[in-house]
């Protein structure tokens, strides 16, 4: 599994993100091109996270089912359901959501492994910090191939 540490895969996401323009349309699920780019900026959320959030009752109970598939080589079903909290229904600025996801990527690349992905996961545990750096990435490419890149 590629690793967003990995300067490779940084690049080559880096590189996928640029291809992204307003006039990409999903090859399934619901959000358009902008709020896809919000929601990847919102899950970063996560990695990027400066306090420890409380573990939700979901992942408490579950979310050790599906832990290891969020950093696998197998890619992620098409459709998946989004957490409630991770949804985007406003419409934003396309050029300005892609700059802010472009610098959030930077954000996290540039920590490294030491200083990204700190706390708990509120909903799926512990991760390692490899194993943060292929969730992130394997979250970005799940929804970069959603649009084509």
């Amino acid at each position: 599994m590629e690793n967003l540490f990995n300067q490779p895969a940084y690049g080559k996401i880096k590189k996928r993100l640029d291809r992204l323009n307003v006039s990409h349309t999903p090859l399934w699920g619901k959000m358009n091109v902008t709020q896809m780019l919000q929601h990847c900026t919102r899950t970063f959320g996560f990695a990027l996270a400066t306090k420890p959030a409380p573990r939700h009752w979901l992942g408490l109970m579950a979310g050790w089912m599906f832990k290891k598939s969020l950093y696998d080589d197998k890619p992620w079903k098409k459709g998946l359901p989004t957490a409630p909290h991770l949804r985007v229904t406003d419409t934003g600025n396309f050029e300005e959501e892609k700059q802010l996801l472009s610098n959030t990527i930077d954000e996290f690349y540039n920590r490294g492994p030491e200083k990204a992905g700190m706390f708990t996961h509120p909903v799926f545990g512990n991760f390692t910090k490899e194993q943060w750096g292929m969730m992130c990435y394997k979250h970005l490419d799940h929804h970069f191939r959603q649009f084509g890149v």
